[in-house]
């Protein structure tokens, strides 16, 4: 089985259901990596399409893979080695696969199913182990993945709900990766 992961920042969508390009976070990139690296995905791939922001990712992954925050935290270069900056979601399909959109099989992530169909973890997680194609799951900034992507996707995961209804649910994007990623991949036992 192959994985990566996919933060993307555009097309994502804005509080009022507009497509924007939403700004990169520090601690989303150092989250990520370490959640990534944890569960064995080869990739997380930061799509961002501003290249001043992509040179900050870049900057964020050189202080920590080979400049002085790897003398000083050498864990944190064995996470962030794993970053890939792209500038569109194509991008990230053609260095996963080699031949594209057509190579991977594409996962989506959302806060609400937008009356689309979902697949449960559990069977996630069994598809996951059977996969023939490298599986990219896309995580999305702002207010969520823009319909296109979700309506691209192979397999779109089930929402994160809370056992408890609060009638919140507003996951930062680097806590929602972390929680897929256990419930995919993760050895199943609690405390």
């Amino acid at each position: 089985m192959r994985l990566a992961l996919a933060l993307v920042h555009y097309p994502v969508l804005d509080r009022s259901g507009g497509t924007v390009t939403t700004a990169i976070t520090n601690l989303d990139l150092h989250d990520m990596a370490r959640s990534a690296r944890t569960y064995g995905a080869e990739r997380l791939f930061v799509v961002h399409p501003v290249a001043a922001q992509r040179a900050l990712a870049e900057r964020i992954r050189e202080h920590w893979v080979s400049g002085s925050g790897k003398r000083r935290i050498p864990d944190r270069a064995v996470a962030l080695d794993v970053l890939s900056v792209v500038p569109r979601i194509e991008d990230a399909y053609a260095a996963l696969s080699g031949s594209g959109r057509a190579g991977v099989e594409v996962w989506t992530t959302a806060a609400a199913s937008r009356g689309l169909p979902v697949t449960s973890y559990a069977a996630a997680r069994a598809r996951l182990s059977q996969a023939s194609r490298p599986v990219l799951i896309q995580f999305g900034t702002g207010w969520g993945l823009a319909p296109e992507l979700i309506a691209d996707a192979d397999v779109r995961i089930e929402p994160i709900r809370a056992a408890t209804a609060t009638g919140y649910n507003h996951l930062s994007v680097r806590a929602a990766c972390a929680i897929t990623l256990d419930r995919l991949l993760g050895d199943g036992r609690a405390g």
